[in-house]
């Protein structure tokens, strides 16, 4: 709240108490104070006065300014009363875990989550909280925690979102931004007209397949109005994505470089990578485990020609502003010339960015980089990877698609900030049509859990509905090409879960799974090398470790 009233105070001070002729020296200013010769333009000089400033006719004379403002002052109240909200909140989550768990606050940052879970399932066998069931498993309470959050990851793996766009020069390009997803939650789990009644309860209507055309119908005509909410409110979106941008990133740039050159997962990458029933957290760790291991990866394909390019920018930026500053070591008064200033800082930066950024170009060439073994190193800790990449880490195709999870840093300001201009034109071309799928999903795809309400189907952790037969032996599994879960998700969801929960108890076909797994994770182990060489560096010590 603090920032947003920031960048607007100062930006309408730059747009009107600024007298930009006075500051630029293009109209001469009267000194009035006798026996001085101010031959120099102070800042207070190109300050207007404030009764000129705020005066308001100056300010009714730009009609835009004050619509500008206006819809700023909307919005602020807006963020303030979801704040408040939001506070109330967090008091009734503060009081639960000093009442009723006895945590403290000063205790709380040395629990673990399975503490606090553990905790929380002893009062409900104590107090029921909930009254539809005596207990509580842990499954229910990943349920209730990441109900939205399951039908996000289950819809990204079945690539019903987000929408894939094939364009010329740039081949396939996945789209989602945090404007596009707040969209999206709107249209489904928590607007007035969402898919969701509550935050517990699909609407009945559904659930019946009867009504599938009419919902589909309504759906589409939802986002085509989102759509047109988001085109009108464009220009506001865009100037604060720009100018939040700019007051943001700035200092950040100038300091470093070459973070424009960092990467990061992608937010279609988290959702892609995330496990059913993984919480925020766990998610957070495993990705930062693999951070290291991907940016080596993506670090081994290298262009000669870009290398060869970037060494030579680095070269004339530095030798441009070497020669600059010999002259102004020589003599001081070549500070004197006019611009002079200008061309030493703008090159400055120049040579500083140039050299920063180039330099992630230009490869060690004492390195040797061996793609496959990368590749299975990332894997280790993300888990997911396509089919085809296996055997074909060092082909372009590979590194472009592992790019989409793990994009530059500069790739993500600037998909943000073309967000408010694309994602209208998304919510009323590229997605009414899909406007039939979704609804069958949430159809076909909800069950009803006692105590808990409607969920995700995936996040049952059920292999028999959703199992892929490429994980399980035959006859485990009775779902469909249209039911299972791809890249072996229900899968790998159920080991990390039963992994983190021990004593959580699954289905009978999951355990059967489980138990299956464990006797073939014997057997390899019997055949494994020496323990001295299992705990050397390598992809199956970094997969058992994490």
């Amino acid at each position: 709240l603090r920032q947003f009233l920031f960048v607007v105070t100062f930006t309408t001070f730059l747009l009107c108490c600024v007298d930009y002729d006075v500051l630029f020296a293009n109209r001469p200013l009267n000194h009035s104070q006798a026996g001085t010769d101010r031959a120099k333009v102070t800042l207070p000089d190109a300050v207007l006065p404030a009764p000129h400033c705020l005066c308001p006719v100056r300010i009714r004379a730009s009609g835009w300014i004050i619509f500008l403002l206006v819809m700023a002052a909307v919005f602020w109240l807006y963020r303030l009363v979801k704040v408040l909200c939001s506070v109330l909140g967090y008091w009734e989550i503060r009081s639960f875990y000093i009442k009723a768990l006895n945590i403290p606050s000063d205790a709380l940052c040395n629990q673990s989550w399975q503490e606090v879970q553990a905790r929380l399932m002893a009062l409900q066998r104590r107090q029921q909280l909930c009254v539809h069931k005596k207990e509580l498993t842990e499954l229910d309470i990943h349920h209730r925690i990441l109900r939205f959050q399951n039908y996000t990851v289950a819809m990204v793996n079945k690539s019903l979102l987000p929408i894939r766009f094939h364009l010329p020069l740039l081949g396939t390009v996945v789209f989602l931004t945090q404007g596009l997803q707040y969209n999206l939650e709107l249209l489904l789990f928590r607007g007035p007209g969402a898919l969701f009644q509550n935050a517990w309860s699909l609407r009945p209507q559904c659930k019946r397949a009867g009504a599938r055309r009419e919902l589909a119908q309504r759906l589409a005509r939802d986002m085509v109005l989102l759509g047109v909410a988001n085109l009108l409110l464009c220009p506001c979106v865009l100037l604060w994505q720009l100018l939040y941008a700019f007051f943001s990133y700035a200092e950040g740039i100038k300091r470093e470089p070459g973070s424009l050159g960092a990467r990061r997962w992608s937010l279609y990458g988290r959702h892609y990578l995330r496990h059913f029933n993984e919480l925020s957290h766990e998610l957070r760790a495993r990705l930062s485990r693999g951070y290291k291991p991907a940016t080596n990866y993506m670090n081994s394909f290298s262009s000669p020609l870009l290398a060869v390019l970037a060494k030579n920018v680095g070269f004339f930026a530095g030798s441009i502003l070497a020669v600059l500053i010999a002259l102004t070591v020589y003599d001081e008064d070549v500070l004197t010339v006019q611009h002079i200033l200008t061309a030493l800082t703008l090159l400055g930066l120049v040579g500083h960015l140039s050299f920063t950024s180039c330099r992630s170009f230009i490869p060690d060439e004492h390195t040797v980089w061996c793609p496959e073994q990368l590749l299975q190193r990332v894997l280790a800790h993300v888990h997911y990877m396509p089919d085809h990449w296996q055997g074909n880490a060092s082909r372009a195709e590979t590194r472009s698609e592992m790019a989409q999870l793990f994009q530059y840093k500069a790739v993500f300001i600037l998909e943000e900030l073309l967000s408010p201009i694309i994602t209208p034109l998304i919510l009323i071309f590229a997605l009414p049509p899909r406007a039939l799928d979704i609804i069958d999903f949430f159809r076909n795809f909800t069950v009803e859990v006692v105590g808990v309400g409607d969920i995700c189907s995936f996040a049952q952790l059920d292999v028999r509905s959703h199992g892929n037969p490429q994980w399980l032996s035959a006859g485990h599994t009775e779902a469909s090409a249209y039911r299972q879960a791809e890249d072996g998700k229900t899968e790998l969801s159920l080991m990390r879960f039963a992994i983190t929960h021990p004593r959580w108890q699954p289905p009978r076909p999951s355990e059967l799974f489980l138990s299956h797994l464990k006797e073939q994770v014997q057997r390899d182990a019997g055949t494994a090398p020496p323990a001295r060489h299992l705990l050397s560096e390598g992809p199956l010590a970094t997969s058992l470790l994490s």
